[in-house]
């Protein structure tokens, strides 16, 4: 009874959660073409989202990303929400990199022609539509039911690019099955031949390009879980059964759906062999994590044929390693909070680093909500730049549709501050289009 329960839960759900084209703005073409001259608008509603039915009803009061996170504040225990939105210690890594982006404003341009807008963008060698991405995100089937392939599908319809995680319970091959342009993000440990293992699974499965992470020699302090009850395995305790009762969207809807279709979820893509169930007494294989070095990088990089991406850099002198080394791209990340407390903004250092990059593509994440958020960013030298939790909140609420509408709303509120500034593309903007925050208050 309980399945079945799960089962009509999930479809009503599925059914109610269409696509929202109200809030997506229309697909742009490639950089280097012309402009059709259905793109050429002269209407008072130019840049604007045209509507083609009714946005679902579920999804009228998610006019903005925050919007996710306050609903899904409401879907998910206590503790699951708490996994997703907390921080480190103190959490001032992650306000840091939320503040850094009100210490810039615009200095807008008047009377440019901005019709035809083109938010696309290339990126090794790749068009997609517009200059953000899903970064990755561990653990995220245990908070939407099969996230990691909703996530993917979303990234596919939308000219996107994904980063599946290493830390992700669907397999790397079921995602890129499902999103053959999907990325993956490797969490390693400091052991060449487990390296090389689950290189050689990755290029197997089709991958093109390999995210290696910094900035994990160690777990951060993350205190809010123990608080919360939460734990990787989880301990089911009389607090976390509480907890899992109280949010039966979630428990029917997530948890037991799929352990009724796919079994125990399993950590897939730590090592090149599967790894544990989540919830079990075994552990991942976090071990020698804080022996990684450049040297590592060095190998991978003679082994791994396609696009090699080093994530948690947040200093120039990395930077200029990281490039010594052959990467083809740096993110600069402080882990969303999650891992060192106290750790730099990585929009405070994106100029010094952006400097360095040569042919080297710089990304960021950490930190972006808004399309004037994307935009400040590639005006500081970004190249693209990825956010996380606020698409995994989307896919808690509403599936891939809610992920779709999400990338919908941030595309509009690109399109619509590209032209407010007085520019046609993100890659026209310089650090001539901001100012510091301070000196707008003089």
């Amino acid at each position: 009874m309980v399945v079945e329960t799960a089962r009509r839960d999930h479809e009503e759900v599925a059914a109610e959660a269409a696509p929202a084209p109200v809030m997506t703005a229309p697909s742009p073409a490639p950089a280097d073409a012309a402009a059709p001259a259905s793109q050429t608008r002269s209407d008072p509603g130019a840049g604007l989202p045209q509507p083609q039915k009714p946005t679902p009803r579920r999804f009228r009061d998610l006019l903005a990303l925050d919007d996710f996170e306050r609903h899904a504040k409401r879907h998910l225990p206590r503790m699951v929400f708490g996994y997703v939105s907390g921080a480190v210690e103190t959490g001032a890594s992650l306000r840091a990199a939320r503040d850094a982006f009100a210490e810039h404003r615009f200095l807008p341009r008047m009377f440019v022609d901005v019709s035809g807008r083109d938010q696309s963008v290339q990126l090794f060698g790749k068009h997609y539509a517009s200059p953000f991405g899903i970064a990755p995100l561990g653990g995220a089937a245990f908070i939407a039911y099969r996230a990691d392939l909703q996530l993917a599908t979303a990234a596919r319809d939308a000219q996107i690019p994904m980063i599946l995680s290493g830390s992700s319970l669907i397999s790397l091959e079921d995602v890129h099955a499902a999103n053959p342009d999907a990325w993956f993000q490797a969490y390693l440990a400091g052991d060449q031949p487990r390296i090389d293992r689950l290189v050689d699974r990755v290029a197997a499965a089709g991958y093109e390009t390999l995210v290696v992470t910094g900035d994990t020699p160690l777990l951060g302090n993350r205190e809010h879980n123990i608080r919360s009850g939460f734990s990787m395995p989880i301990k089911m305790t009389p607090n976390v059964m509480l907890q899992s009762a109280l949010a039966p969207g979630w428990l029917l809807g997530t948890v037991f759906r799929t352990y009724w279709k796919h079994g125990a979820p399993h950590f897939e893509n730590t090592d090149a062999e599967r790894g544990p169930p989540m919830m079990s007494k075994l552990v991942r294989n976090t071990k020698k994590r804080d022996e990684l070095a450049w040297s590592h990088v060095e190998a991978i990089r003679r082994n791994w044929k396609g696009n090699l991406v080093v994530k948690g850099i947040m200093t120039a002198s990395d930077a200029r390693i990281a490039k010594e080394c052959g990467v083809d791209g740096v993110i600069l990340s402080n882990h969303g909070g999650r891992q060192l407390d106290h750790a730099v903004a990585p929009l405070d250092c994106l100029a010094e680093v952006a400097a360095e990059k040569g042919a080297m593509k710089v990304m960021i994440d950490s930190g972006l909500r808004r399309g004037t958020d994307v935009l400040k960013a590639v005006a500081l030298g970004a190249d693209f730049v990825f956010l996380g939790r606020p698409f995994l909140y989307a896919a808690a609420i509403g599936g891939a549709d809610g992920v779709s509408h999400a990338v919908g709303i941030l595309r509009a509120e690109i399109d619509r501050d590209l032209a407010l500034v007085g520019v046609k593309r993100p890659q026209d903007l310089d650090a001539s289009y901001l100012a510091p925050a301070a000196r707008t208050r003089d």
